[in-house]
């Protein structure tokens, strides 16, 4: 992750778990896909519960550092497929990162 995104306003203002969650979520990162990372997925590699793990995906949505690209489909135990997400701070497919959690919180 950029020095200067770790210093900024956005990431400062998130939770432990949120912080965490990027990181889990940056290991599985690839420039030509999305991320596909669920709730129970993150509850479990950060010991909490799937409320704060929801949490911390709806915080990391809401500062601009992830961006959902499709939903997930729940049909049967075999069938399940997390969400998608794009890492605004990271490239995607032939699109420089978009940096969206630059935001000014004061505003």
């Amino acid at each position: 992750m950029p020095i200067f995104m770790l210093n900024s306003e956005a990431y400062l203002a998130l939770t432990s778990y949120s912080r965490s969650l990027l990181v889990l979520m940056q290991i599985h990162w690839y420039k030509y896909k999305p991320v596909d990372y669920g709730v129970r997925e993150a509850a479990v590699k950060m010991s909490c519960n799937e409320r704060t793990a929801r949490k911390a995906f709806d915080q990391l949505q809401e500062l601009g550092f992830i961006e959902c690209m499709e939903q997930s489909v729940f049909r049967s135990r075999t069938q399940s497929k997390a969400r998608s997400w794009r890492l605004t701070w990271m490239p995607y497919k032939e699109r420089e990162p978009t940096d969206d959690w630059r935001v000014d919180l004061g505003k």
